[in-house]
């Protein structure tokens, strides 16, 4: 079994022993949200196949959810066009709240400004609460003469389009992750897209591709065994799972940070009174340790807060990689 392979697995089976750990769940406490809601099953959209970061948190949600209210949450995976799909499917929902989904900086922050989707991503929706953040980390392969950020801008700088960096594809996370580095450190490096992130990893590894901006999850193994030089990390702080790896900022790209991030959304008209009890009850849920536990172990960082953070956070993602997708000027290559 590979490094990569016993890492998920021992993932799954702490999501696992998180969902199983609950003492109410084979009798659930019939608490109820705000009123009478939720009075039948609420619908909870997973814009993307399952078994991905967003699906992992929603199922750790429908588990815990259903324990506090007496009444099944239903993940359902909507998976296309980039998560345009099932977002779109969740715009177009009765505002009653009995139908929430997973949004991410993929489906309401990339995706409108790359290409044409059927909804707005501020206007349509209500946002509930930031569930989780995943760190991109920045890895080198070990033939690349540098042991930090600042030694890769360095040499980059020295050798203008000689260096390349590995993404899941264009207009991806990742891409846009090494299109801000650039864009900060002013230098000049040749993206080299894949057909996913396992791709974009695999070529790094073999040297085919220098660098990588890649998960922090698929990228752990590969660092600790050596095969993988972590240069810096995409968060404002440290993570938990590479504590002594230093963020890309107070590594020399000042400023820099990018999320992949887990959200739960509502159809905007949603009423107040079910978004609010919503928020507390999932704030609720994100806050106990074996749950975070899983959320560290699916290779991200909990989060939490209010409605109005989460919409404002949504706003200042959006506002950020308009700019970067402008200035790199990739929508023009759509």
């Amino acid at each position: 079994m590979t490094a990569y392979r016993r890492l998920v697995v021992s993932t799954a089976v702490a999501l696992a022993t998180a969902i199983a750990a609950g003492p109410g769940l084979a009798q659930p406490a019939k608490s109820k949200a705000a009123g009478d809601y939720p009075s039948k099953p609420v619908r909870l959209i997973v814009p993307f196949p399952p078994g991905g970061g967003s699906d992992t948190v929603a199922h750790l949600l429908s588990t815990r959810l259903f324990e506090r209210w007496g009444q099944s949450v239903v993940v359902d995976n909507r998976g296309g066009a980039g998560g345009s799909i099932g977002t779109d499917l969740a715009a177009r929902s009765a505002p009653d709240g009995y139908t929430l989904a997973m949004a991410t900086a993929s489906t309401l922050s990339i995706n409108p400004v790359l290409n044409k989707v059927p909804f707005d991503p501020i206007r349509d929706f209500a946002p509930i609460v930031h569930t989780s953040t995943i760190p991109v980390v920045l890895v080198a392969h070990p033939s690349v003469p540098v042991k930090t950020a600042k030694e890769l801008i360095a040499l980059a700088k020295t050798q203008p389009g000689k260096l390349n960096y590995a993404s899941s594809g264009d207009g991806t996370i990742t891409h846009l992750a090494g299109e801000l580095f650039k864009a900060i450190a002013g230098v000049d490096i040749v993206h080299v897209p894949f057909r996913g992130g396992g791709p974009a990893r695999n070529a790094t590894l073999g040297g085919h591709v220098q660098l990588n901006f890649a998960n922090l999850l698929s990228a752990s193994p590969f660092v600790n065994n050596g095969r993988l030089r972590a240069l810096g990390v995409s968060t404002r702080k440290r993570t938990s799972s590479m504590p002594d790896v230093p963020t890309l900022a107070e590594a020399g790209v000042s400023g820099y940070e990018v999320l992949q991030w887990n959200g739960v959304i509502a159809p905007r008209a949603t009423p107040k009174a079910v978004i609010a009890a919503l928020n507390r009850d999932i704030n609720e849920i994100v806050s106990r340790p074996d749950v975070q536990k899983a959320i560290v172990s699916s290779g991200s960082e909990p989060e939490g807060g209010t409605p109005e953070e989460f919409a404002a956070f949504i706003k200042s993602d959006i506002a950020k990689w308009t700019k970067v997708i402008r200035d790199a000027r990739l929508e023009d290559k759509r």
